[in-house]
């Protein structure tokens, strides 16, 4: 079955603000498991964050080059919905991942899409594509959640790309741009991570309410 979501809350370390996330209307939680990461939490923290979203609320285990085999139990012990893709597994290793579905991040550089279609020509030769793609800004040693803006010119380019996944825009999106961002970029869908925080790692309620608003603005639908 296809996973969708429209408003991705990311970085949640605990069941609170995770709660507070369902609540505001958010679609879908990330649970972060990059080491390297102030937002990485352990496997019984994202457990019990996975355990307390309501149905029909999207769960999201981002990896860093994390070895395939692990990938997979977590996806099915947890349980995930969703397996993010950051760092530098190539085509090849969404193979490795048993039909397990599949967003794949991708930073936008100064090599624009070019990358990215290469990525789909690979996919599409082993019959192993993404269901969704998120973009994000590069920042030099840094897999996400940087609160640095990605390039909404290369984002909006990579939307018109024909026969794309779904897209996911995130890279430094805030309460105050993210209207903007989506209808400049049109995406399919948005993800936020340090842009609703009050520390590293912990969420303000205000601030993912005020997103999942300005979010809804953009997208024109209410509910």
């Amino acid at each position: 079955m296809d996973v969708v979501f429209h408003i991705k809350i990311c970085g949640m370390t605990n069941v609170a603000d995770a709660i507070a996330a369902a609540r505001a209307g958010a679609d879908a939680v990330g649970l972060n498991f990059y080491k390297k990461s102030p937002r990485r939490i352990n496997e019984a923290t994202a457990k019990n964050i996975a355990a307390s979203l309501p149905q029909g609320v999207v769960r999201v285990g981002l990896f860093v080059n994390t070895p395939a085999r692990e990938i997979c139990r977590l996806y099915d012990e947890l349980p995930l919905d969703l397996i993010q893709l950051h760092g530098d597994q190539p085509p090849e290793f969404l193979g490795q991942l048993g039909g397990r579905p599949v967003m794949r991040a991708f930073r936008l550089g100064a090599g624009g899409i070019g990358l990215i279609r290469e990525y789909f020509d690979r996919c599409r030769e082993l019959r192993a594509m993404p269901q969704m793609i998120l973009l994000d800004a590069l920042v030099a040693g840094q897999f996400g959640g940087t609160g640095q803006t990605a390039d909404w010119e290369q984002a909006r380019a990579c939307t018109a790309e024909p026969d794309r996944p779904p897209m996911v825009l995130a890279g430094g999106l805030t309460p105050m741009n993210v209207t903007d961002a989506i209808r400049l970029v049109h995406p399919d869908a948005v993800d936020v991570a340090s842009g609703v925080e009050d520390d590293c790692g912990h969420k303000d309620c205000n601030s993912i309410g005020a997103f999942v608003a300005a979010a809804r603005r953009g997208f024109g639908f209410l509910g």
